[in-house]
């Protein structure tokens, strides 16, 4: 038995774009037969894109989207290589590189070495955020080519690069401080003050909390799920927050105590590809250059 490429494509772009039909548009394909009028339904349906998603992971899609951007990845690094394209007089061909990365690190150093790479090389840098405690898992499903996650060990073979710590600190202005902490940050103050939270699934602020002695679902919050506009939640006297130290500035003023440091790992397929090789050394260099050593 043999995997048709052509449709090891399909259902990966299938999972990226939502839907058979917008797959086939990326692909200049016409798409036929029942499994293409089954994915149009299913995609069409409320909730169409996560139905489609969850349905080819559990078909064990989750090998089939791998071997298709792999095959995509190799094919790409092989015309560049030996220099198929210009000896047609074409460019190399661009292709998409889906990456997962937390909030954080996007607002703060990640974009910076994947501008330098995009200069060099014919990328579409497809960028999915999530909790730094969660990207591996896009990686292990192969709904990404790499990841940076805060997971050491391999996922799924994967290779581990150690990029550094991402510390952060309680802050708030100081009329916040003022108003909720003019006896100083007690237990008592910590009860009441309302915080920032970033969203449901981050656990950083609520961690520190616990570590204080004080249960975080009786403190007042507001979410605000976006690294930036949680920045300037706090630097509006929204409430106090962990901050990313690349984030921090004299406007506002440290609650005191240890960092909270997060290691963060860069995971990438293992595979021999100039391309993803030369995207992760800019990223690994960036990291080293901005974060604290692990």
């Amino acid at each position: 038995m043999r995997i048709d490429a052509q449709l090891a494509a399909t259902v990966a772009a299938a999972i990226d774009e939502g839907s058979f039909d917008a797959a086939a548009r990326r692909l200049h394909i016409t798409l036929g037969g029942e499994p293409a009028d089954q994915g149009r339904r299913a995609a069409a349906r409320p909730g169409g894109r996560r139905a489609l998603s969850t349905g080819a992971r559990h078909r064990g899609g989750e090998a089939l989207v791998r071997l298709a951007r792999q095959v995509e990845l190799l094919e790409h690094d092989a015309i560049a290589g030996f220099g198929l394209a210009d000896a047609e007089g074409e460019q190399v061909p661009r292709i998409r590189v889906p990456l997962a990365v937390n909030a954080d690190s996007m607002a703060t150093w990640f974009l910076a070495p994947i501008a330098r790479v995009a200069q060099r090389h014919p990328v579409d840098v497809d960028l999915h955020r999530d909790d730094q405690d969660y990207t591996a898992r896009l990686l292990e499903s192969g709904e990404v080519m790499a990841a940076v996650t805060s997971e050491s060990d391999p996922v799924g073979g994967s290779a581990v690069t150690p990029l550094g710590v991402l510390e952060y600190r309680p802050m708030a202005t100081p009329d916040y401080i003022a108003r909720w902490f003019g006896g100083g940050v007690s237990t008592d103050a910590l009860r009441s003050a309302p915080f920032v939270d970033f969203d449901r699934r981050d656990s950083l602020q609520q961690d520190w909390l616990r570590a204080k002695g004080v249960d975080p679902w009786q403190v007042p919050r507001h979410y605000v799920p976006a690294s930036h506009d949680f920045s300037q939640a706090v630097r509006l006297g929204l409430g106090w927050g962990l901050i990313p130290s690349p984030q921090a500035g004299a406007d506002l003023i440290d609650l005191g105590g240890p960092p909270t440091r997060v290691p963060l790992y860069w995971q990438q397929w293992n595979l021999s590809s100039p391309l993803l090789d030369a995207l992760a050394a800019e990223i690994v260099a960036e990291a080293r250059r901005v974060l604290s050593p692990l």
